[in-house]
C-alpha cells in the first residue's frame, strides 16, 4: 500500500490545506463533498503537490513537517514549481 502526503489548494480563497492518506482520489472527493470539516464550504480543492511514501508513519511525519513550516520560505519553494501566483 501506498501513502500519500498531499497539499490541496482552494480555487476560490487560494488558501492550502495539508494532509495524508492511503487514497488519494478518495480523500480530494472528500475535501470537495465538504466531507472534512477544516476545508468544508469553502469551494474546489485541487491537488497542487505529492509525495509517496512506503508507510503511513513516514507520510505523517513529512506531513507534520510541512506543516511546520507552512507559509514560509521553504514552503514556497517546495511548491513554487507547481503553482501559479
Amino acid at each position: 500500500m501506498i501513502f500519500t502526503t498531499y497539499i490541496i489548494r482552494n480555487s476560490f480563497t487560494k488558501r492550502f490545506y495539508i494532509g495524508s492518506t492511503n487514497n488519494l482520489t478518495r480523500r480530494i472527493s472528500e475535501h470537495n463533498r465538504g466531507q472534512t470539516i477544516s476545508t468544508r464550504r469553502k469551494g474546489k480543492w485541487v491537488l497542487v503537490y505529492k509525495e509517496e511514501f512506503k508507510t503511513n508513519i513516514e507520510a505523517k511525519k513529512r506531513e507534520k513537517m510541512i506543516k511546520s513550516y507552512k507559509g514560509g520560505n521553504a514552503f514556497k519553494k517546495l511548491i513554487a514549481a507547481v503553482v501559479q501566483r
